[in-house]
């Protein structure tokens, strides 16, 4: 392959392009402001080019050749540290680059539709390009540094998009939760980079992992522990996982990208890329499993309890996440990066799809307001929905598929996915270092498997099945159903896009187990063969039978998770079924459903009483004395300027006395 730099130069630089664009002439031109055709076509293109450069680069990789370079130039060469503005092509990035581009063009396509009415729709579009340039930079980055700046600008983008609706306080205040919970983050992965440099010399990724044995075993531990308290706050991980929650108060097509598809994944991606080095530490992989099958049981536990179509699929996102984290911490690497993918098609899918339900739930009342019937409901609410099926057949469709491909049935995608961390997970019960500890995890996870499918089908079955609820519960609502309808071909194309995709994803990691059962050669897993020079997976050692149990039952507890929730929400059950379950559960449903109180516990331990201190210690010190020296030094300052002021009397002769006296004095210092 020719010198790559040009094309990798675009990829990188149109959605910088039409950022500055977009931005630039929305910010200073009115006219074009109005041209929205305009502002999406060249947003959209602005990410559906690199698709297409990235595609390229994908079908032409040699993976002989190894990894490509692009360098575009030194960007710091300051003594013995030097780091460049440079690229590297290699599977896992051209994967990850794959994801980022072609997921977001899906996405910012179905902005054209979900926006369409927005006063600030040039500014959306500009953000999300700008986005999408950080995220290109943080995946295809050669070096830490460049990964580090990319990192950073996902998180300005996302606070930019999650209070985009800032004249809201509770958007602007998610905003700023979500900036300052990946702030924590952010500082240990800093700290970790200044540990990398110190042993190596360098940020380049090569020269990194072709030096491992410069770090002793408690190095190699404490900077894989850091980068991993990194990954948990931009990957929503306990403790950091609060904020994103809170952060579906953007706009649904900005959680489907930042906070499902792309951003979040950014902590996988960084653990993924340095496995060489958290192979070295047991410990840290451990500590990375433990955190990953905790955060998933309980997204799952309070998943089950929300009401907010968002919140639920918000709390999937995290219980998913921590999936990705437990493959992690079990070796297993690609299966880690499969679940991203797959996960990037069905949760991209269904937060569009809950997108399309808010907007016509919202049209809904608007209609009403319109009509003089000022009712007051949460159009993400739902217990007003219900019957959706029959007004929104294509929304339907779609949001089903892509519930199925969550909950992890056979053949679509999240079945292949999260059966390979299911077995990774057991395989780790019988390595040297807490094989027990394993198997428990992989019980959490089976256990959080079972909840995944029980609460999305609670989710689908109530917002779409049985009848239409507003009419019932809210009065002056009458006849709304009439009022219903299908979101416009932008926003239902890419949803058909992206189930399709759910559909058939799974493929591209078939277990090589199923082929050696029937005789053949054990090597259709696609996307473990292209990824095995970058992943340093642990092994299965599972015997083929072994794995087809394992299988078949993580089929079984999807199917259970179904059956149930059909049985308690397949006709109008929701709120007699989420009685019965509260009931059974008793104090523990309520834990689950006030989110286990973590919110109020940071606000009372860490909030409070940093605000505490702050008015009591910080302002008190601040005021007397920083404020005192400052007010010292200018009284002084003032002082010897009216003492010296009468010196400049305006007389000729004192004038030339003082230059006398001068003279005399600069004599008197040279001669003696």
């Amino acid at each position: 392959m020719e010198s790559p730099t040009a094309l990798v130069s675009l990829i990188v630089g149109l959605p910088l392009l039409g950022f500055l664009i977009n931005g630039i002439a929305g910010l200073f031109l009115p006219s074009y402001r109005e041209n929205k055709s305009l502002i999406g076509a060249l947003a959209n293109f602005a990410v559906f080019i690199p698709f297409l450069i990235t595609l390229y680069f994908f079908f032409n990789y040699d993976t002989e050749a190894g990894a490509i370079t692009a360098k575009l130039y030194t960007w710091i060469d300051v003594g013995n540290f030097s780091v460049d503005i440079a690229y590297q092509l290699d599977q896992l990035s051209l994967i990850m680059a794959l994801v980022v581009t072609g997921v977001g063009s899906l996405i910012h396509f179905y902005s054209i539709g979900y926006m369409s009415h927005d006063p600030g729709f040039w500014k959306f579009f500009a953000y999300l390009n700008l986005f999408i340039f950080a995220m290109l930079n943080l995946v295809l980055a050669d070096n830490l540094l460049l990964l580090f700046l990319g990192w950073e600008g996902v998180g300005v983008c996302s606070y930019l998009l999650i209070g985009f609706w800032y004249a809201d306080m509770k958007k602007s205040d998610a905003a700023k939760k979500a900036f300052l919970y990946n702030r924590v983050g952010d500082f240990a992965f800093l700290i970790a980079i200044f540990m990398i440099f110190d042993a190596v010399g360098s940020l380049n990724f090569t020269v990194i992992l072709d030096n491992l044995d410069a770090f002793s075993g408690n190095a190699a531990f404490w900077v894989a522990f850091l980068m991993f308290i990194g990954a948990t706050g931009k990957s929503a991980q306990i403790p950091l996982f609060v904020w994103l929650p809170d952060a579906m108060a953007g706009p649904t097509s900005v959680s489907a990208l930042i906070h499902a598809a792309t951003m979040v994944t950014s902590g996988i991606y960084l653990i993924t890329r340095l496995s060489p080095m958290y192979t070295m530490s047991p410990e840290v992989m451990m500590i990375v499993a433990v955190i990953g099958a905790l955060t998933a049981i309980v997204a799952a536990t309070i998943a089950i309890t929300q009401n907010d179509i968002k919140g639920v699929l918000a709390y999937s996102t995290v219980s998913q996440l921590g999936f990705m984290f437990l493959a992690l911490g079990s070796g297993a690497f690609t299966a880690a990066l499969f679940h991203v993918i797959t996960h990037a098609f069905f949760k991209a899918c269904l937060f569009l799809g809950s997108g399309s339900v808010i907007h016509t739930m919202e049209h809904v009342k608007h209609k009403l307001h319109d009509k003089g019937k000022h009712v007051d409901f949460d159009p993400q609410d739902i217990r007003f929905m219900g019957g959706l099926k029959k007004y929104m057949p294509s929304t339907y469709k779609t949001f089903l598929i892509a519930t199925i491909a969550i909950a992890g049935i056979p053949p679509l995608a999240g079945f292949f996915s999260k059966d390979e961390i299911l077995m990774h997970t057991f395989n780790m019960g019988f390595g040297e270092f807490a094989g027990a500890m394993y198997f428990i995890l992989w019980g959490v996870a089976t256990i959080t498997a079972f909840l995944t499918a029980f609460y999305m089908f609670r989710l689908t079955l109530s917002t779409f099945h049985g009848d239409f609820k507003l009419p019932q519960k809210v009065q002056g609502a009458e006849g709304s159903e009439e009022m219903l309808h299908e979101s416009p071909s932008t926003m239902t194309i890419p949803l058909w896009s992206l189930a399709g995709l759910s559909i058939v994803g799974g493929f591209i990691g078939v277990p090589n187990f199923i082929a050696k059962t029937f005789g053949g050669e054990g090597n259709i897993n696609w996307l473990g063969s292209w990824m095995s020079p970058v992943a340093d997976d642990i092994p299965l050692t599972l015997s083929i039978p072994a794995e087809w149990v394992l299988m078949i039952f993580a089929t079984l507890v999807a199917v259970a998770g179904v059956y149930t929730a059909f049985r308690m929400y397949g006709n109008n059950q929701q709120e007699a079924s989420d009685a019965a379950i509260s009931e059974r559960f008793g104090s523990l449903y309520q834990v689950w459903k006030e989110k286990y109180n973590l919110d109020e516990a940071y606000e009372g331990t860490i909030v409070h009483p940093t605000v505490k201190f702050s008015d009591k210690v910080l302002a008190v010190f601040d005021i007397k004395v920083l404020d005192g020296i400052v007010n010292g030094v200018a009284g002084f300052v003032r002082l010897t300027g009216s003492l010296i002021r009468y010196i400049q009397s305006g007389i000729t002769t004192n004038y030339a006395f003082f230059l006398v006296i001068g003279v005399i004095l600069v004599l008197s210092m040279l001669l003696f």
